[in-house]
């Protein structure tokens, strides 16, 4: 009997009366305001996850969200992440809506204040993570979430969807390798993000397995972005013993090298051979055609939101997926010229120095 009373669903007029504050306090900190202080917020939150408190059903004919957090959404790669997510999404009859957080890795402060008021029936983030009191806050309203690229290692009872990062890099590398490179350059993403660093460790582990020495002049992190990658790209190619060849660490800072190549009158892949990451729409229609690591965003967005339907349902879910990454070969990489073309930077209004 006292098991059954024990297990039995509380109501927030209980949660306030164990916490010793006003029923409209707990209702404050349900519904995410910031004008709770911070002992009575983590005792009142305390007290509904460990009651497995559940929100009510919606309201008939409210459409459920999913809602689909970004650091920034200018990058072409976020559309596909986008397109796996919606595709779920409409699968069982939900909606998207997308965040910016504002920040690198973690959202701002003020954004757990506007999900909650939204109430969706889970969260996506992407290279991001999260605080232990985020998480508690999202837990006691039955609000799963999953994020996609953690920005960290996660921690086991976090759910999450990646791909091989270090495959990927040891693909990219190893296909520049054979081709007989053996000055090869890597710009790869922020410095303390876990793809960025997956990515590179690939690289440096197959020059190791290749008898090519890790050259640290050879390394730039970069930001993921055309601009970046044009200039980490200079500095390399400025360099008095310049690469051969420069594996990218996304599609876009491929782009920016392939300008730098441009600007500094070397011919790609003539003189300088390409491999970037991602493989967006823009990598196949760049010129020349962008040799890339295929990452399947698509199937990473949609692996994402079916996981989070499975934990919003409570069925159970594997919460840690690594997806495979391939090699595409296209034109913008080839054997190393017999004698390295100097670089030879030209006047731009774009040079970064």
């Amino acid at each position: 009997m006292r098991d059954a009373e024990e297990n039995r669903r509380i109501t927030l007029a209980e949660v306030a009366e164990k916490a010793g504050v006003s029923l409209s306090t707990v209702s404050k900190v349900l519904n995410g305001r910031q004008d709770v202080s911070p002992r009575t917020r983590s005792k009142v939150e305390s007290l509904l996850e460990a009651h497995s408190y559940r929100r009510t059903t919606r309201a008939a004919g409210e459409a459920p969200l999913i809602e689909l957090v970004f650091h920034e959404l200018d990058s072409v790669w976020s559309m596909e992440l986008i397109r796996g997510v919606e595709n779920v999404a409409k699968a069982h009859q939900a909606s998207v809506v997308l965040t910016e957080s504002g920040t690198r890795h973690a959202p701002a402060a003020d954004w757990i204040e506007g999900v909650l008021q939204r109430r969706p029936i889970g969260v996506v983030l992407v290279f991001s993570s999260l605080p232990d009191e985020v998480k508690q806050q999202l837990g006691a309203r039955s609000i799963p979430f999953v994020i996609v690229d953690p920005a960290g290692d996660p921690e086991p009872d976090v759910p999450s969807v990646g791909s091989a990062n270090w495959s990927g890099g040891v693909a990219a590398t190893r296909h520049l390798a054979d081709l007989g490179h053996r000055r090869i350059g890597i710009i790869t993403g922020p410095e303390d993000v876990l793809c960025s660093l997956a990515r590179l460790d690939g690289y440096r582990s197959t020059l190791g397995m290749a008898g090519i020495p890790v050259d640290p002049a050879l390394t730039r992190f970069g930001d993921f972005h055309v601009e970046g990658g044009y200039a980490r790209a200079l500095e390399l190619l400025r360099l008095p013993d310049r690469p051969t060849a420069i594996f990218a660490g996304s599609d876009l800072q491929a782009l920016g090298v392939l300008e730098a190549a441009r600007v500094c009158g070397l011919r790609v892949p003539e003189d300088l051979s390409v491999v970037g990451y991602d493989d967006v729409m823009i990598a196949r229609w760049s010129s020349p055609a962008l040799t890339t690591v295929h990452q399947p965003l698509r199937q990473m967005g949609e692996e994402a939101a079916q996981m989070l339907l499975r934990l919003r349902a409570g069925e159970p879910a594997v919460t840690r997926l690594e997806l495979a990454t391939s090699l595409v070969v296209r034109n913008s990489t080839a054997p190393p010229p017999a004698e390295p073309a100097a670089a030879t930077p030209l006047p731009s209004a774009r040079d970064v120095n």
